[in-house]
């Protein structure tokens, strides 16, 4: 199991630093995502400033996007990095795909993200075997690409792709066409091992896989003392008010927690959705141990279930340093 880092700079220029630091910590990657920047432009700086951590994306969304454009993106950071680029992607949800980045919700988001990502293998074969492009389904008709356009060999063709998911569909979907699913952190060993590794396997075995060949990358909350278990809590609840994640609360019989906590966002009472979240929830859906002990603790509940695993807490250079580095010592020992 590899232990990576979310790489949350304020500015572009802080993360050749990021970086550096991560990578002498002992991390073995590092994850982006897509919430105030850009997902792609920080993992250039990161490529070109460290040797052997992997570089991925946790998530960019595929909805808001043209496949084209990320075939492009990948291809060219796979070939910076020498192949230590995993290209992740999440559907978003309704409101965010049509309020904030303006594009259709297409009737089935799920036959979308698998038709996404046979365009990208699609076209990547294009590229690297010199075959005509002729990709034609239900969201994307790919049939134009003149040499001009064709950009140049790389040696890592085969650019990773994971898939963001919470519910069986999704994960299904991950284990029958990507090469990683990526675990939300509002989730539950148990959750993990019923729903989500069933699922993927069940996937894998429609594709006529093995589902050894799809690997679990998760991220996990983490609290270490009272001031971090009540911002958990609230990170918590914000998610568990959103539907999309019932099946999660309604595999331990917490039902009526989502309900209370979507009511509380429905009037925008943010402040008191912390409260919400009983004790078991919180130490079921994060880790909670004293810093020094917390590293053990994370090997302990992910082992044999994670093939990767992200803190979900802000990295930043020179903030929390002595306990990131307590941490790496515990999961290390």
């Amino acid at each position: 199991m590899l232990l990576d880092a979310g790489l949350v700079p304020d500015r572009l220029s802080q993360v050749p630093e990021l970086a550096r630091q991560a990578e002498a910590f002992g991390f073995d990657g590092v994850w982006t995502s897509e919430t105030q920047h850009d997902p792609f432009l920080p993992l250039v700086l990161a490529a070109e400033h460290s040797q052997r951590l992997t570089l991925g994306t946790a998530v960019a969304i595929s909805l808001a996007r043209s496949p084209m454009t990320v075939a492009y993106t990948a291809w060219d950071l796979a070939g910076a990095s020498a192949g230590r680029f995993i290209l992740g992607l999440g559907t978003q949800v309704r409101a965010h795909i049509r309020r904030r980045f303006g594009m259709p919700w297409p009737q089935s988001p799920p036959a979308q993200q698998r038709e996404f990502v046979e365009a990208l293998r699609a076209i990547w074969r294009s590229w690297s075997d010199g075959e005509p492009l002729d990709f034609r389904g239900q969201y994307y008709k790919l049939t134009l690409m003149t040499p001009f356009f064709r950009p140049p060999p790389i040696d890592s063709p085969d650019v990773p792709a994971y898939l963001a998911a919470v519910n069986p569909g999704l994960a299904r979907l991950a284990g029958e066409v990507a090469d990683g699913l990526h675990a939300h952190p509002l989730h539950t060993a148990d959750y993990l091992r019923q729903v989500v590794r069933p699922a993927i396997a069940a996937g894998a075995e429609t594709a006529g896989r093995d589902p050894a060949q799809v690997a679990l990358s998760v991220t996990a909350f983490v609290v270490e003392d009272e001031n971090e278990a009540d911002e958990v809590r609230r990170q918590i609840a914000f998610y568990a008010s959103t539907p999309a994640y019932r099946r999660v609360l309604a595999l331990h019989g917490w039902e009526s927690v989502g309900e209370r906590l979507s009511q509380l966002a429905r009037r925008g009472q943010w402040a008191a959705m912390g409260a919400e979240v009983p004790d078991d929830m919180l130490e079921q859906v994060a880790v909670v141990a004293p810093a020094e002990e917390l590293g053990a603790a994370l090997r302990r509940r992910y082992q044999g279930l994670a093939d990767r695993l992200t803190i979900y807490r802000p990295f930043r250079a020179g903030e929390r340093d002595e306990d990131w580095r307590r941490l790496l010592a515990g999961w290390q020992s």
